[in-house]
């Protein structure tokens, strides 16, 4: 198996890519906007795909526990909520989009923290290298799909959140 398979390490590939994306959304000397919105897609796309095809599968296995999948779909309501709101926010820069952007952070490394914590790790120690491989192109596939059909958009975030 190669590593760009594993659904494992895809999806940490992703978190550290979100924690690179909050750096440059700090940074006044970086592309904020820009970065907001790959950021954006990436978040969206990466919680559907999992949702899709890695939580369900996941949630067959005995020693993967339910309860913690079920909390990760929570805690990514939590983050299009967040997400959201910074969207929907002042200008870039600005005193709100700063406020906005810090609880952003926190729902997502929060998540991104217990679900590396819990479901990978259990991951990790409970399914085989091929199921890993096979859930991994399955979520790329369906990452790739969320992507290209502009899965970040203010519009799309909003039908999301309700």
């Amino acid at each position: 198996m190669t590593s760009t398979d594993d659904v494992v390490e895809l999806i940490l590939k992703d978190h550290r890519t979100m924690e690179d994306l909050f750096r440059e959304m700090r940074s006044v000397e970086g592309d904020r906007d820009g970065a907001l919105r790959e950021f954006s897609a990436l978040l969206v796309a990466h919680a559907k795909a999992e949702e899709a095809e890695v939580y369900p599968a996941l949630r067959r296995y005995k020693d993967i526990d339910n309860e913690e999948v079920e909390h990760g779909e929570e805690e990514h309501d939590e983050g299009n909520r967040a997400l959201l709101a910074l969207l929907e926010s002042d200008g870039v820069g600005s005193d709100d989009w700063d406020e906005k952007l810090e609880k952003l952070v926190e729902a997502v490394t929060h998540h991104l923290d217990e679900e590396e914590r819990t479901i990978l790790n259990d991951a990790r120690e409970n399914v085989s290298d091929e199921r890993r491989a096979d859930l991994g192109k399955a979520f790329a596939e369906e990452r790739r799909k969320q992507l290209d059909v502009g899965c970040g958009s203010i519009e799309s975030v909003r039908s999301l959140v309700g």
